[in-house]
C-alpha cells in the first residue's frame, strides 16, 4: 500500500466506540437495512451490500437513511419489532468483519421531498388526496418548519409541522435508536442538520419563519435536533454514540438557488459564522461526531457533486469547522483518498467519507490496500444509476418509477443492488462470440462473456478501443470518465480477450451460426434542411480536436451541448447556446444536482442562452435563428458546433444469433449501454 494512504488505516473513536480505520461509507438512499420507500422490513439486498463493504476493510458503515416516519404507508419505524429481531440475528456475522455499524435515522424530507407528476395529481385532486392518504400522505410527508415552496413542484407546497407532530418525531428517534441499540448496532447517526432536509429546514432562517419555541432565535431554530439527541441519549445512555450528518455551510442564495464554487453571494442559510457557533452548540447538546459536507437541496451539487464540481470541494470548510469542536469530524463529497489521508495526518480531519465509489466497486478499499488501484472501477459522478431525479422547467421529478423505488444502483456496475437480475453465471456450453465494435458496450459484453466462460472476440474498425466514449470523455473536467475507459481497456488485457483492431466488419454473415453482438453505436443527426449546415462542426469532431473560433454557437442545449459549452468557457472561449426546448438539459436520467449546476453556472457567467429558439441558417460569421414568437434573429459567431443528437447505426438487424447493444439499438446514456450489454452477455 502507498505509504501516503497509511493515515486512513489508523484507529479512532466516536464516543467510546473504537473504529479500526478512518474510511467511512456514508449513507445513500437505497442501501437501507429496513427498506427504502416500501413497507419496513429487514432488507436482504441492503444487508448484502453492507456486508460486502464490511468484508472489504471499511471501518465505519452507515446504511441508507431510515425515515423514522415512513413516507410510504405512514408507519413509524419503531412499530415493526420483527425487523429489529432479524437485524439482531445478522449483527454477529457483520461484526466478524471488524467493521462498526451506525444506522442513520432521518426525520424526513420536508419541502425537499421529491415530487413526481403522479404525486402532483394525488395532491391536487381532492378525491385522490383522500384515497391516497393511507399509503402516501403528502400533506404530512412534505410538512416543514413554515409554509414553503417544494423544491421540485409548485403544486405541492409544504405546510408547517405542529408542535405535537415535532414531539412525535422526537419520540420516534428515541424509540428507534433504543431498538437499534438492543439489536447490537454500534451507534446511530441523526439525519440531518444537513442538505436542507427536515431537521435542517428548522435551523435555516430562509425556511423557518416560526414564532413559537421552534423558530426565531438561534436556540429555537436548533431546538428540534437538540431535542432529538437528548431523547436518544436518555433512552440509550450517554455511552451510545450519536453522530450528526451536518452541512457546514448551506451555499444557498434562496429557494431553488444555489451558489456556484467561488461565487460572491449572500448566504440565506447557515453561513460559516453561524456554523462555528452551531457545531459547538450541537456538540454540547450531546452529538458525538459531525459527519460533514455542504449544501441544501437548493444547492444540491455541493452534497452530491457532479463531475463539474472540484475535487475535495467540501474539505476546506470541514477542516475549518473542526477547530470549533472537540468531537471527531468526518468529511464527504468527491474526496480524494490521498488528500484525506494528508488531512488526517495533519490533525485537520478524523474520518474520510465516501459513498458512490462503493456503488461502482464494493472492493475498492481492498484494492487500494493491495496496490491494485488500476483495477478499481471508478465512479464517474454521473448519478445515472444511483440518483437520477431530474427536473426542468414546468416538470417536477421526471423519473421512472423503477428508479424512484430502486436507488443506489450504478451506471458503471450493472450488478450493484441488482444481484437477482445481473450476475455472473458460468456457461455449460462455451461459444465463440463475435462482438462488432469496441466501445464501452462491446467491452462490457466481452468482459461478462469471458467471466462466464465464453470466448469473445472484439472486432474494432479503428486502431483503439473506446468508440464514442473517447470523445465523450475528452472534456478537461472528465478525468473520471477517462479512468473508466482505461479500466475497460485494462480488463480486456487482464482477461486475455482477443481484440482485432483495424478490423472493419461489413457483413455479420461471415461468422456463420456463431453468436454476434453488434455494438456499432450511432451516427450524428445532420441538420440537412438548414442552409449552410455543412459549415458546422459536429460535437464529436470538436471533442476529438477540430479547432473552433473564439465565439462559438452550440446548437442544442441538452447534456451534450451544455457540457461542450461549459468546456468552451473553461478554455476561455465564448459559447452561445441555442436550444429548441424551454430549458437546458431537459431530458430524463440527468440528476438535478448535475443539471442545476450547469444552468446556474451559465447564468452566473452570463453565457448567452437562447431557449425556444430554432436554427434557420448558418452563414459565414453568424447564424440565423427563429424564436418562439416567430421573430428572426441573427447571432454573430466564429464557429458553430452541432449537438443535434444521434441516430442508431446498427450493422445488422436483431435476429436469433444477432444481438444489439448500446446506441445502435437505442440512443441512451452510459447506464443503458452497460446494463444492456450485461443483459445480452448473460443470455448467450
Amino acid at each position: 500500500m502507498d505509504q501516503k494512504l497509511e493515515p486512513l488505516f489508523t484507529p479512532w473513536k466516536i464516543g467510546n466506540c473504537e473504529i479500526k480505520n478512518r474510511i467511512v461509507l456514508t449513507s445513500m438512499g437505497g442501501t437501507d437495512l429496513f427498506g427504502w420507500m416500501e413497507k419496513n422490513h429487514f432488507d436482504k439486498d441492503g444487508a448484502k451490500f453492507i456486508m460486502e463493504i464490511a468484508k472489504n476493510n471499511v471501518g465505519l458503515i452507515l446504511p441508507g437513511c431510515q425515515p423514522v416516519y415512513n413516507p410510504m404507508f405512514g408507519q413509524w419505524l419503531y412499530k415493526n419489532k420483527k425487523m429489529y429481531d432479524d437485524l439482531k440475528k445478522w449483527m454477529p456475522e457483520f461484526h466478524k468483519t471488524g467493521a462498526k455499524l451506525f444506522v442513520q435515522l432521518t426525520a424526513g424530507f420536508g419541502r425537499s421531498f421529491t415530487i413526481s407528476s403522479m404525486m402532483e395529481t394525488l395532491f391536487t385532486n381532492p378525491v385522490l388526496k383522500v384515497l391516497s392518504k393511507p399509503f402516501m400522505d403528502l400533506d404530512m410527508i412534505t410538512a416543514t418548519a413554515s409554509p414553503s415552496p417544494n423544491r421540485w413542484s409548485d403544486k405541492v407546497p409544504s405546510r408547517a409541522l405542529t408542535k405535537e407532530e415535532i414531539h412525535k418525531f422526537v419520540e420516534a428517534f428515541a424509540k428507534s435508536a433504543k431498538m437499534l441499540k438492543d439489536a447490537g448496532v454500534d451507534g446511530v447517526e441523526v439525519h440531518a442538520v444537513h442538505e436542507g432536509y427536515l431537521l435542517d429546514q428548522f435551523t435555516l432562517k430562509y425556511v423557518n419563519k416560526r414564532t413559537d419555541e421552534y423558530g426565531g432565535s438561534f436556540e429555537n431554530r436548533y431546538r428540534f435536533p437538540v431535542e432529538v439527541v437528548q431523547a436518544i441519549k436518555e433512552a440509550c445512555g450517554d455511552d451510545f454514540p450519536v453522530s450528526l450528518r451536518y452541512s457546514v455551510i448551506s451555499k444557498t442564495k434562496g429557494f431553488r438557488q444555489g451558489a456556484i464554487p467561488g461565487e460572491d453571494y449572500v448566504e440565506v442559510g447557515r453561513d460559516m459564522e453561524e456554523s462555528e457557533k452551531a457545531a459547538k452548540y450541537l456538540q454540547d447538546a450531546g452529538y458525538d461526531c459531525l459527519n460533514c459536507d455542504n449544501g441544501t437541496y437548493d444547492a444540491w451539487y455541493w452534497a452530491h457533486p457532479p463531475v463539474y464540481m472540484p475535487e475535495n470541494c467540501n474539505l476546506a470548510d470541514v477542516e475549518h469547522i473542526k477547530n470549533f469542536v472537540d468531537i471527531p469530524v468526518i468529511c464527504a463529497g468527491r474526496l480524494d483518498p490521498r488528500v484525506a489521508a494528508d488531512s488526517i495526518k495533519e490533525g485537520k480531519l478524523d474520518g474520510a467519507g465516501f459513498a458512490r465509489p462503493f456503488l461502482a466497486d464494493q472492493e475498492w478499499v481492498t484494492k487500494m490496500m493491495n496496490d491494485q488501484e488500476e483495477d478499481i472501477r471508478p465512479c464517474i459522478l454521473c448519478h445515472n444509476g444511483c440518483f437520477n431525479m431530474c427536473h426542468y422547467k414546468g416538470v417536477p421529478n421526471d423519473q421512472e418509477l423503477s428508479d424512484s423505488l430502486h436507488l443506489a444502483r450504478c451506471a458503471v456496475n450493472a450488478e450493484t443492488m441488482q444481484w437477482n437480475k445481473h450476475y455472473i453465471k458460468k456457461t455449460n456450453s462455451p461459444k465463440t462470440v463475435h462482438i462488432i465494435g469496441g466501445g464501452i458496450g462491446g467491452m462490457e459484453a466481452a468482459r461478462v462473456l469471458k467471466l462466464r466462460g465464453h470466448n469473445p472476440i472484439i472486432h474494432e474498425k479503428s486502431d483503439v478501443l473506446g468508440g464514442t466514449f473517447i470523445p465523450a470523455s475528452a472534456e478537461s473536467y472528465k478525468g473520471k470518465l477517462r479512468e473508466l475507459l482505461e479500466w475497460y481497456r485494462l480488463q480486456m488485457k487482464k482477461l486475455n480477450i482477443e481484440v482485432k483492431l483495424n478490423d472493419e466488419v461489413k457483413d455479420v454473415s461471415v461468422f456463420g451460426d456463431s453468436p454476434v453482438i453488434v455494438a456499432t453505436g450511432s451516427t450524428p443527426r445532420q441538420l440537412r434542411r438548414v442552409p449552410g449546415y455543412e459549415k458546422m462542426v459536429e460535437a464529436c469532431e470538436f471533442l476529438t480536436g477540430t479547432p473552433v473560433g473564439d465565439t462559438v454557437a452550440v446548437i442544442g442545449g441538452g447534456l451534450t451541448g451544455s457540457e461542450i459549452a461549459y468546456e468552451l468557457a473553461l478554455k476561455g472561449k465564448n459559447p452561445i447556446i441555442v436550444e429548441m426546448k424551454d430549458d437546458l438539459v431537459s431530458q430524463k436520467g440527468v440528476c438535478l444536482a448535475n443539471s442545476s449546476y450547469l444552468r446556474e453556472w451559465f447564468a452566473l457567467n452570463k453565457t448567452p442562452v437562447y431557449l425556444e429558439t430554432t436554427l434557420k441558417e448558418v452563414k459565414d460569421g453568424s447564424i440565423v435563428c427563429t424564436q418562439k414568437d416567430g421573430k428572426e434573429i441573427e447571432i454573430p459567431c466564429d464557429s458553430v458546433i452541432s449537438c443535434a443528437g444521434y441516430i442508431p447505426a446498427p450493422l445488422a438487424e436483431k435476429s436469433g444469433n444477432v444481438h444489439l447493444v448500446g446506441d445502435c439499438l437505442a440512443i441512451g446514456n452510459l447506464r443503458s449501454v452497460v446494463w444492456r450489454a450485461f443483459d445480452v452477455a448473460m443470455k448467450i
